[in-house]
């Protein structure tokens, strides 16, 4: 068994009051009285492990909450072309179709591109793996945390048939977790929003996030001066400017994690300076 700090001292504390309880004492010692070692024992057993059970539970990152999901009725298989994060169509295909909105979750956009683990709790019908989804829309129903699409709320099943009677259900009792988005051969991608018009206004979406840190902040520099302005978030995962710099631009993404450490990402490729409306931009970096 693995010995944490706490584990470690519960066994070596144990020892000690077990040694003494059944008649070891040293020469110049006074053996304690039984019903006193007996309580001493069970005191510090209970206390060392309300301090170990406290412990885990202020460093656990990987503990499930449990919630609520329903999912898009009329929807198809996948998710919706008009998300609130501002994926357009590209939000109801990523990640193969599993994707959900959210309600608190949402986070203002900031929770656009998160993944999380979500899983049905009915053990006549729900496997114990779930479906990892993308957070890819805003909204709620019923005291739900997500809203599935119906391809990933099937995909909380054993089978074909737990998957219809999940269906039938249309909400249904869940826990989830954050986990690490990951998309095979695919790198961080700018999307230029179709609204953008060139050279004066600049709008556009990140697709494609890995890992469990959030994009708090964007910059746009110019690549010859290095002169570097903020970007706002006008609305989900949108991030726009009115006066783009000039040249081809490098992107400066601010991630942070839930213990609030950052890290800011350069990537690889720049945004050319003859940009387009609608075009899609490979940044070459992947960041987990």
């Amino acid at each position: 068994m693995l010995q944490t700090p706490f584990t470690s001292c519960i066994t070596t504390f144990s020892s000690l009051l077990l040694s003494n309880r059944i008649g070891y004492s040293s020469p110049t010692s006074t053996t304690m009285p039984l019903s006193l070692q007996s309580f001493l024992f069970f005191f510090a057993i209970s206390l060392l492990l309300s301090m170990q059970h406290l412990a885990d539970a202020a460093t656990c990152s990987d503990c499930f909450t449990h919630s609520r999901a329903a999912y898009y009725p009329n929807s198809d298989e996948q998710g919706s072309d008009t998300g609130a994060c501002g994926y357009g169509s590209f939000g109801a295909t990523i990640n193969g179709g599993d994707v959900s909105a959210a309600s608190d979750l949402y986070r203002n956009g900031l929770g656009c591109g998160a993944c999380y683990q979500v899983r049905c709790t009915n053990s006549n019908y729900c496997s114990d793996k779930g479906v990892n989804v993308v957070i890819t829309d805003q909204g709620s129903s019923d005291r739900t945390d997500f809203i599935l699409s119906r391809r990933a709320f099937g995909r909380m099943a054993q089978t074909t048939d737990a998957a219809a009677s999940l269906l039938s259900l249309g909400i249904v009792d869940i826990e989830y977790r954050r986990v690490s988005c990951s998309y095979a051969n695919k790198n961080l991608t700018i999307k230029i929003d179709e609204n953008s018009n060139y050279p004066h206004y600049l709008a556009f979406a990140i697709w494609f996030q890995q890992g469990t840190k959030d994009i708090t902040a964007v910059q746009l520099c110019e690549t010859q001066n290095f002169e570097c302005k903020l970007l706002d978030r006008t609305y989900g995962g949108v991030w726009t400017t009115t006066s783009p710099p000039s040249g081809p631009l490098s992107l400066r993404m601010l991630f942070t994690d839930e213990d609030g450490d950052e890290s800011w990402v350069v990537p690889v490729n720049n945004i050319p300076q003859d940009w387009k409306a609608g075009d899609t931009y490979d940044t070459g970096v992947q960041v987990n």
